[in-house]
């Protein structure tokens, strides 16, 4: 912010005109937020930080504590116990969801149809029924404002944003209002007849709620 210099008497003749006031001038600066690629993403250290990309914007969230890969666990074991038995789908860990040369997520499960083989590298993936993400202190903001909707936005069918210190998960699907659960959460699967409860309580069992 510029500052005009200070107050000065301007004379007209033998007429004095009152001092001339300062005001703020804004002088605008270009900021130039960097983008990058996943080449470049390729390039990053390999430090137990996630590195994520959004049309080239770059996030990095710290590691996760144990109680996030908790509940990673449980969520994982009831979602397999329930598809594995039909092969209906793969649970995924470690996954990717990408498009283009600038968008790179990677959500803390991810459940794709058994009809893609396993060796089918992740820029190729373009059927996604479910994203979980599970909040941690460190990514709450950019899970629940940011991520959930690229997720939405590329197709991913459902997404499951999961907070351990109120035990809740909030469901959003595309053309639905968002709804929160916080006892027995319920999936039926794309093309599925059957459907899926999760007892909540079992999922964040022992986890510590206090801030």
């Amino acid at each position: 912010m510029i500052h005009a210099p200070a107050p000065t008497t301007v004379n007209v003749g033998d007429a004095e005109l009152p001092p001339l006031t300062p005001s703020p001038h804004i002088m605008g600066m270009p900021l130039a937020i960097p983008r990058y690629t996943l080449e470049d993403l390729a390039r990053f250290p390999d430090d137990g930080q996630r590195y994520e990309l959004v049309e080239g914007m770059l996030i990095v969230t710290p590691s996760p504590g144990m109680d996030h890969e908790v509940v990673i666990h449980r969520l994982h074991v009831a979602l397999g116990n329930f598809l594995d038995p039909a092969g209906a789908a793969h649970i995924v860990g470690r996954s990717e969801i990408e498009k283009g040369e600038r968008t790179h997520l990677e959500p803390d499960l991810l459940v794709i149809p058994s009809t893609i083989p396993p060796a089918t590298p992740w820029k190729d993936v373009r059927d996604w029924w479910l994203a979980v993400e599970v909040f941690s202190r460190s990514s709450v903001i950019y899970d629940r404002e940011i991520k959930a909707g690229v997720y939405l936005a590329l197709g991913v069918q459902e997404v499951w944003l999961v907070d351990p210190r109120r035990g809740t998960v909030e469901v959003r699907r595309v053309g639905d209002e968002p709804h929160i659960v916080s006892d027995r959460l319920h999936w039926i699967p794309p093309r599925g007849d059957r459907g899926l409860a999760i007892d909540l309580a079992e999922i964040f069992r022992d986890i510590d709620r206090s801030d």
